[in-house]
């Protein structure tokens, strides 16, 4: 067994709260479970009264988590406020690697490529990205998408409000009520921010959700449906791997996602998961999976099988560690055989 002081440290540094950014804590979960002993840094606190008073800002704060846990490794989670000349000022003080984790592709490649060259490697959640970022040679860019944490995204019981044929959790946008309005007939259940000032007003009963209850949601839908931010490359978007694909494979409904090259990595059509290509498809797979009740559970207990075997926070953090471990040989041995890296691909193999 290795010793305590053998264990290695990671400052995990990212915004932390029980709504949006509650995978935060499941990611810090995952590496404790993996071994790790993980200190973290919340980049919506303001460091307390005392920091205001004498304005301590985001360097000095950060600067100091990292004097008081010298980690082998810093992995940031997007927090696009510490940029590049932040990290090359604080790297002056010992700390092997970097890493930031694009997880939720928000960032386009144009927005990524500033922050990059100052990490020893970047992961981010789209092909496409990794793509547009290939010409960077160095630092390493690495696909590697989101997850899902078992012990959270579970089955559940879900009763009164959040029972509904067909589920949708997410902001608004233009494109997201275009495609829902097609889907009204079936029994349509919004939750998130913006849908009162659309015209599925009627149909949303919630704006703010904790995780808890995002989770609960989805778990009492018949059909989960997966909606992009936006269409085709028009303004800001999810990547077709977003959080939402591998979430609701784990709560194990049913769920008809957009068509997008990366779903097919990781879970397999008709069998795993429900695909549609167009907004008719989007309409006809809605109605068969809540006509077809056994097929449709059939559909998601496949999905939950592939998501629980291989895309946990435990898979995606036990990847990262072991790209990372030959410039930390601290990290090397994280992770054990309890879960294999199994979808991670450098510049030039997506």
């Amino acid at each position: 067994m290795a010793t305590r002081s053998a264990v290695p440290h990671v400052l995990l540094v990212a915004a932390f709260d029980d709504a949006l950014h509650a995978h935060a804590g499941l990611r810090r979960r995952a590496l404790e479970r993996l071994g790790c002993r993980v200190a973290t840094f919340n980049l919506m606190g303001t460091g307390g009264w005392l920091s205001r008073i004498r304005r301590v800002g985001l360097h000095d704060r950060l600067a100091r988590a990292i004097a008081s846990t010298t980690p082998a490794l810093v992995l940031v989670l997007e927090g696009t406020q510490v940029d590049a000349a932040m990290v090359a000022s604080l790297r002056h003080g010992g700390v092997p690697v970097w890493a930031n984790w694009f997880s939720d592709g928000r960032r386009s490649a144009d927005d990524i490529r500033p922050l990059a060259a100052a990490y020893d490697a970047v992961f981010v959640a789209d092909c496409a990205t990794v793509e547009a970022l290939d010409e960077l040679g160095n630092p390493p860019v690495h696909y590697l998408p989101a997850g899902c944490d078992p012990s959270i995204h579970r089955p559940l019981r879900a009763r009164d409000r959040f029972r509904a044929n067909v589920v949708f959790v997410g902001t608004a946008t233009p494109h997201r009520e275009r495609r829902l309005a097609e889907l009204v007939e079936f029994g349509v259940a919004v939750w998130g921010p913006g849908w009162r000032r659309t015209k599925l007003r009627d149909y949303c009963r919630g704006e703010l959700l904790g995780h808890e209850d995002y989770i609960r949601a989805y778990a009492g839908a018949s059909v989960a449906v997966n909606v992009a931010f936006a269409e085709g490359d028009q303004g800001q978007r999810e990547p077709g791997a977003s959080r939402r694909l591998f979430e609701l494979a784990a709560i194990g409904v049913p769920q008809v996602v957009e068509e997008h090259p990366d779903v097919h990595f990781h879970f397999r059509e008709g069998s795993e998961i429900l695909i549609a290509r167009t907004p008719r498809d989007l309409r006809t797979l809605t109605s068969e999976a809540l006509h077809d009740r056994a097929w449709a559970e059939q559909v998601a207990a496949g999905g939950r099988q592939r998501a629980l075997g291989e895309h946990t926070y435990m898979h995606r953090l036990a990847a990262l560690l072991q790209a990372l471990s030959g410039r930390a040989p601290a990290l090397a041995g994280t992770g054990g055989r309890a879960a294999q890296p199994s979808v991670i691909l450098s510049h030039g193999d997506a």
